[in-house]
């Protein structure tokens, strides 16, 4: 594995946001450029993708292919990501639909080639925190095996510490406090939080209460503030 439980010199981050559509591949992208650049070996894995482009002839994991263009990585797709959904729902839907449901043998495997290639891995959730990766319909009662693997058994896969992306956004503080309650209910250490989208409301005044607050409440470190359209993380590596 890249690291220790809970080291205090993590090998990796898992990054993980308050909802859908918070940016997390964008600041992914931005994460693992700014440690490639500043001369460490930093690459990117991500267990479950759904939503695939379809793209000269070929299916296309979205997320993946953004991060490996805007750091530079050599990592093919099936590198990157394990499994790759089409449709673009909640990954235990897709699997359900297009079949290949996760399995965490294989996230576990196909992280540890990830941390053999690269000094330091940013691997990204899917959804919120509270997102199903896998959820099988069956008659447990009568001896059916069916599996039930939300986002948290992949963080505890990985056994990385996780950084929470939200935005500043009215609405803000109520999802990223609960995402954080709910993330140490399970047991999972988060190091900081990380803004993006920083002043797109236009209303600054607000935005940086709501950041004061999320700190206040949850004890959290705000690690980097992103505005869109930015090239760069804004901070050195943390």
């Amino acid at each position: 594995m890249c690291q220790e439980k809970f080291s205090s010199n993590p090998k990796g981050y898992f990054i993980t946001a308050t909802g859908t559509d918070v940016g997390k591949t964008f600041v992914t992208a931005l994460l693992v450029k700014k440690w490639r650049d500043s001369g460490i070996d930093a690459g990117y894995y991500k267990a479950a993708l759904s939503g695939a482009e379809f793209r000269d002839g070929k299916w296309v994991a979205g997320d993946a292919d953004y991060v490996k263009r805007i750091a530079n990585l050599p990592d093919t797709q099936e590198q990157l990501v394990s499994y790759v959904y089409k449709e673009a729902v909640s990954p235990h839907l897709a699997a359900r639909k297009e079949g290949n449901p996760v399995e965490l043998a294989k996230v576990k495997a196909d992280f540890e080639a990830a941390c053999a290639r690269h000094e330091f891995i940013f691997a990204e959730g899917s959804g919120g925190i509270i997102c199903p990766i896998r959820y099988d319909v069956g008659a447990v009662s009568s001896g059916d095996k069916s599996q039930k693997i939300f986002l948290e058994d992949i963080i505890k896969t990985v056994n990385l510490p996780i950084l929470v992306v939200t935005t500043a956004a009215l609405g803000s503080i109520n999802a990223c406090v609960l995402t954080v309650e709910y993330a140490r209910s399970r047991g999972l250490d988060i190091r900081g939080l990380i803004v993006n989208r920083y002043g797109s409301s236009g209303n600054l005044e607000m935005e940086d209460d709501n950041i004061r607050m999320m700190q206040d409440l949850t004890g959290l470190e705000i690690l980097a503030k992103i505005k869109d359209g930015d090239l760069d993380l804004g901070v050195p590596p943390f």
